[in-house]
């Protein structure tokens, strides 16, 4: 029977030396996902408190928005003839580009969209749409009325939405008492009770701009991160960070806190994500918590390409080596950069490898697409699975600590004896 194995191997560079690999160990990790950086997904109910939450791209506030199209640009007005009519062709979004949009009380899937000429976009015919009706109404026959699908299964739900969503007066309280209970001392003391020798934290690039990011990013976050290293160090936790989102976005998920969907990092953003390293490494290279860090998470091909990332491997490389020791020479830049070009098949085969470079299975979980299965089921699922990625040579990290959805949630998992460590 086939199943979906949810792994990932990731590149680190590990910048400490470990108690566990000193006595041959591999570390027995946990993503603490959706704390740092927003998985909505993870927990939906976090978006409740937008208002029009289900319009959550280019917004400018609740009921103002910009247009970006398939070619990447944003739709406007036209600077031709009346001025009415509609171009896609600004690169940045001006006033010019400025939409709102207005629902129907009733029927929030009917709407009206007013330009910023004081006019509604109206349907003059089947390909064109002209910003010039100064009428009013809800009728069936007014052509300013527009009907609205939004797909929710393409909807993003990350950092830049839910930030952005609440806007600048509430965002920085929603987020901070997110941080503030979503991970605490208490979560700690319970994973070192129950096995779990390492935590990998998912970071945003923004966190090397704290207290004050670019907006629509809050402060916060960085001292939330080293309150994770003041509990990892009392409970004998090691610390694995995880740049999960850079700037531009690696893979146009949600996670990577894409703005829109596109993934738009490249050769032009690899100096502002190594300086997001290099403050990583700067702070917390002496830290005796640290274990390692992840240089990138996800990267997708064709959009980043291999050239590109080896680039910045090994300037990430760089940038964390000045702060730390090089006591793992066995796993140098360029190893890493050879190991990214095999296959599935080759990673799998290299967890036995002993004289190969360290390989973590960065993310895997207990749940699968298989209906109607046993706890039974589940149980030897996740016990073949440890069983297997126990053999990476610098260990796993289970994905996620805390999830709204059990299977994907290791502290469930746990409670409910799926799972024993």
């Amino acid at each position: 029977m086939a199943c979906n194995v949810y792994i990932k191997f990731v590149l680190v560079v590990c910048v400490s030396w470990s108690v566990s690999f000193a006595v041959g160990q591999p570390f027995k990790a946990v993503n603490l996902g959706n704390w740092l950086v927003t998985e909505g997904w993870m927990q939906p109910s976090r978006f409740d408190g937008i208002h029009n939450k289900d319009l959550l791209l280019w917004r400018i506030n609740e009921n103002t928005f910009n247009f970006r199209v398939f070619n990447k640009q944003f739709v406007g007005l036209s600077q031709q003839g009346s001025g009415t009519g509609l171009v896609a062709e600004s690169n940045d979004p001006s006033n010019s580009e400025t939409f709102q949009i207005e629902k129907e009380n009733d029927n929030s899937n009917r709407v009206r969209i007013k330009a910023n000429n004081g006019c509604y976009l109206q349907a003059i015919s089947e390909d064109k749409v002209t910003a010039d009706f100064q009428g009013s109404g809800w009728e069936d026959s007014n052509p300013s009325v527009f009907s609205m699908t939004v797909l929710s299964d393409k909807t993003l739900r990350g950092e830049y939405q839910i930030t952005n969503g609440y806007g600048p007066d509430r965002a920085p309280q929603v987020m901070q008492d997110h941080w503030n209970t979503y991970i605490t001392d208490d979560d700690f003391r319970f994973l070192s009770s129950n096995g779990i020798n390492a935590v990998r934290i998912p970071v945003g690039w923004w966190i090397a701009k704290d207290p004050s990011p670019p907006k629509p990013y809050v402060g916060g976050s960085l001292k939330a991160l080293d309150n994770a290293f003041t509990w990892a160090e009392k409970y004998g936790i090691k610390v694995i960070v995880d740049l999960h989102a850079v700037q531009g976005s690696q893979n146009g998920n949600a996670h990577s806190s894409s703005r829109d969907g596109y993934l738009e990092w490249g050769d032009s953003y690899i100096q502002d994500t190594v300086d997001v390293i290099d403050f990583l490494a700067k702070r917390y290279g002496n830290n005796p918590s640290l274990a390692a860090i992840e240089l990138m998470n996800e990267p997708v091909a064709p959009g980043v390409s291999l050239e590109t990332l080896k680039k910045y491997y090994q300037a990430g490389y760089d940038a964390v080596r000045k702060y730390t020791s090089s006591k793992f020479n066995n796993m140098n830049a360029q190893q890493n950069i050879d190991y990214i070009n095999n296959d599935r098949s080759s990673q799998l085969g290299a967890l036995t490898t002993s004289n190969g470079p360290l390989v973590f299975v960065g993310e895997w979980t207990g749940e699968w697409k298989i209906n109607g299965a046993s706890k039974e089921d589940y149980q030897r699922f996740t016990k073949a699975q440890l069983e297997t990625y126990g053999h990476a040579t610098f260990g796993w990290a289970y994905w996620a600590y805390k999830c709204q959805f059990d299977h994907w949630s290791l502290k469930w998992m746990i409670e409910k004896q799926y799972v024993t460590l």
